[in-house]
Order: structure tokens, then sequence, then C-alpha cells
């Protein structure tokens, strides 16, 4: 079993560290693309809310992209998180039409929530406290 999840963990980092220059480029396209439909929806849904697109990782295959969401202010992140979730449909489609002349099919999207910046304050914190 311990073996078992020794592979586990090879396989995910192999395939982080094995990511093609073309995973990298669409991967970029991507981000672009989706921060210009994101910086519309906050412009006409979410005024006074940034929302930024730290990560975006593609599968081999294309036909998933992993898509990492930070929010500013923190306040509402998980409602707002919550409406992009459900109007997932809708920004997908928008995707498909920017990208309708560079790929064949649009990938599709699943959203996280980035915490890194959080996750930065805490350690910054429990520096200064040492």
């Amino acid at each position: 079993m311990y073996i078992w999840y020794i592979n586990i963990y090879y396989n995910c980092i192999f395939d982080f560290e094995m990511e093609s220059n073309r995973q990298k480029k669409v991967a970029r396209l991507i981000q672009k693309d989706l921060s210009d439909i994101f910086l519309y929806m906050t412009k006409s849904s979410y005024k006074g809310i940034m929302i930024s697109i730290t990560h975006v990782f593609v599968s081999k295959d294309f036909s998933v992209a992993k898509i990492y969401l930070s929010f500013f202010p923190d306040e509402n992140k998980k409602e707002i998180f919550q409406d992009i979730q459900k109007q997932k449909h809708v920004i997908k489609h928008q995707l498909s039409i920017k990208l309708k002349n560079q790929m064949r099919k649009t990938p599709e999207l699943n959203f996280f929530i980035d915490n890194s910046l959080e996750h930065y304050d805490n350690i910054n914190k429990i520096l200064k406290d040492i």
C-alpha cells in the first residue's frame, strides 16, 4: 500500500513536470481570454471586486482545464465563486467564441479558489512572531 501511494505521488509530479510547450501555450491563451471575460463580468455584475486568474493547467489531451482564481477583496469570495460555478457553461461558451480560430474544441473548465496569498500571509505572521 505504501508503494502505491508513492507511485501516485510520483505520477502526479511527473505529469506536472512534463507539461509540453503546447500545453503551456494553450494555458496562457485560456488565461488571457478568461481574464478578458472576467474583466467584463466584474464591470457588469461584480462591481468593486477584482477576479484574477493565477494558474491554468491543461490536460494532455486538452479536454480539461484547471483554473485557479483569486479574489480581492476576500469578503464575498465564496458567493462569487458559487456564481462563477453556476455560470460555468456561459463562461465556456464565451471562451469558445474567443478560441474558435485557435482550437477545435474548448476544454471543460474546472474552477478552484487559489488560497496561496492567504497561505503566504499566515507564514509571514508566523515568521514575524518568532
